[in-house]
């Protein structure tokens, strides 16, 4: 299942990419988790508008 990491440019997705479900957790950590942060606060302006 586990495969020697030889990559010629050592790559830091290429190093997260070896472990299952690393690469996802670190993408939804960095990506997703602030998404519902910036919603919750656009929301919050949108009824203080109104």
């Amino acid at each position: 299942m586990f495969e020697p990491f030889s990559d010629i440019v050592p790559s830091f997705f290429g190093t997260l990419n070896q472990y299952p479900m690393l690469l996802t957790f670190f993408l939804h950590a960095i990506i997703i988790t602030p998404m519902f942060f910036l919603y919750s606060s656009e929301k919050k302006k949108l009824a203080e508008g109104k």
